[in-house]
């Protein structure tokens, strides 16, 4: 009998064990901060993952009224649907250059900015823009569309000042081939001084006394932050970048439905708002669902492709 135990007990891997025994042992210390993360958890189960089962109308006919899970099985139908479908292709172009123009554009831009506050001698004058460039984040989007909206508009203050120029009137917000550049204008001013923070909490974590080396060495100000603040960043910028490219085709929906008409279809229509038109507005829920489901499966490849290539370059990945 004390042979089979010890066998038995040989038999069960060390690190399984200790690692159990490290986990167990500190959910009983430290349980009360553990208790915090109930709520958060029964919300992405419940508002995130759970309705990842109505992915299956994808595959299967929905009628309004009927089952929640479709009334019968249809294939690969409503995937055919889109692939065929002329209307989606060109969405799905808009999408993709909207977004990689706003990922090129809009990323780097507070990046720029949070090295530019780095240098700032002034405390009181350092606050005051931070403060300054946080303000646009909290602002509705419907209240930001509107500002936007009364800017660009014939009689707004933008076209007040080329009028005075050059004598002419542009309506901007009819013009397709003005859409893209309002977008992302206005994502550079609700997003620079909010999405600066992250990059100036890692800028504080860089050791000083390298940059004294750096000065004894004779570097200057941009030697500095070419081979230490930028290499001291690099992660934080590293994670980001791939968090954003997962979220490349997810451009801005509520922005875009506020701005958007069909005067200007041709370069604001996005996957998202005909996914809306489609599925709330025709009642097509499973032809809408299956090119939302078309999109989460590229943002996933992008995500782990963007992870890889990261990891084999950088070292800097997110796992």
């Amino acid at each position: 009998m004390h042979q089979i135990a010890r066998k038995t007990e040989t038999n069960i891997p060390a690190s399984k064990t200790s690692k159990m025994a490290v986990i167990l042992g500190a959910l009983k210390k430290d349980w009360q901060l553990y208790s915090l993360l109930v709520l958060p958890i029964l919300y992405l189960i419940i508002f995130k993952y759970g309705p990842m089962a109505g992915n299956i109308i994808a595959f299967r006919k929905f009628v309004p009224g009927g089952s929640i899970f479709g009334e019968k099985w249809v294939g690969l139908h409503y995937i055919n649907m889109f692939i065929n479908d002329p209307t989606f292709w060109k969405v799905f172009k808009n999408t993709l250059i909207l977004s990689s123009l706003t990922l090129l554009i809009t990323f780097p831009a507070p990046i720029i900015f949070a090295l530019l506050l780095n240098e700032l001698k002034s405390m009181k004058f350092k606050r005051f823009v931070q403060t300054a460039s946080y303000l646009p984040h909290f602002f509705s989007i419907v209240i930001v569309s509107g500002m936007i909206l009364e800017l660009v508009a014939v009689n707004g203050s933008i076209n007040n000042i080329v009028e005075f120029f050059t004598g002419n009137r542009i309506s901007f917000i009819q013009k397709p081939e003005w859409f893209r550049t309002i977008y992302i204008g206005s994502e550079i001013w609700q997003g620079l001084g909010w999405g600066a923070i992250l990059y100036l909490a890692a800028l504080t974590g860089i050791n000083n006394e390298l940059y004294e080396a750096a000065k004894i060495d004779g570097a200057n100000r941009w030697k500095q932050t070419l081979h230490i603040t930028i290499p001291g960043i690099l992660p934080t910028i590293i994670t980001l970048l791939i968090l954003n490219i997962g979220n490349l085709l997810a451009v801005g929906f509520e922005k875009i439905l506020l701005l958007y008409n069909p005067l200007n279809y041709k370069t604001s229509d996005v996957i998202a708002t005909y996914v809306y038109r489609v599925g709330l507005e025709s009642s097509n829920f499973s032809y809408a669902t299956a090119i939302g489901l078309f999109e989460g499966i590229i943002g996933l490849i992008l995500v782990f492709s963007a992870n890889y290539i990261s990891r084999r370059l950088t070292d800097s990945s997110l796992w």
